[in-house]
């Protein structure tokens, strides 16, 4: 008896188990003008790049889950205002991670959502206004939020405003993006 449970505890192991919940699963991959800005009120932030891949799982037509992993890299060269002084920063180079919900719209063609969630980013950070100096790499916490519209008669484009806010760095960090979704499997 014993034996019949281990093969029978092997076998479902080694096989994929189908949750009954998940109707839809897909990759979506966007890319983007990246933006990192401190959270004092200071008129100047760091532009560069943006990458994102996703796993797509659909609950139903409203509701997504979406694990995720990107990359974020971005250098000071802009003010909103006059010059920037030389000791202002706030710059990134990280590597985001973590898992969001995506609640949508469902009307044709345009679909509008809003993404919340938790995840963590490994990297650098430098923040250095007239009331912070923060200057350092390691793990830090985020909690991503997104808005934007999935396009198409299928919604397989995404047009998104998408950020990550870091609380120890003191900044926060995102994108103006655009994405395309790939089925990989239906239930």
């Amino acid at each position: 008896m014993k034996k019949i449970l281990l093969i029978l505890f092997t076998i479902c192991g080694l096989t994929r188990m189908q949750a009954q919940f998940i109707t839809e699963e897909a990759v979506e991959v966007s890319v983007g003008y990246g933006l990192s800005l401190p959270y004092d009120e200071t008129g100047f932030y760091g532009t560069g790049y943006f990458a994102q891949g996703e796993y797509v799982l659909g609950i139903n037509e409203w509701i997504d889950l979406r694990p995720y992993a990107g990359y974020i890299f971005t250098e000071m060269n802009e003010s909103f205002g006059g010059p920037i002084k030389p000791e202002d920063k706030a710059t990134v180079n990280a590597f985001l991670f973590g898992g969001k919900g995506r609640v949508r719209i469902p009307i044709d063609w345009v679909a509008p959502y809003a993404e919340l969630g938790i995840g963590g980013t490994v990297g650098s950070f430098e923040t250095v206004t007239a009331k912070r100096n923060f200057e350092k790499s390691g793990i830090f916490m985020h909690i991503p939020a997104s808005l934007g519209f999935e396009l198409g008669p299928n919604h397989n484009v995404t047009l998104e405003l998408t950020g990550y806010f870091h609380n120890d760095p003191a900044q926060v960090v995102g994108a103006v993006a655009i994405g395309v979704s790939f089925p990989v499997g239906y239930y």
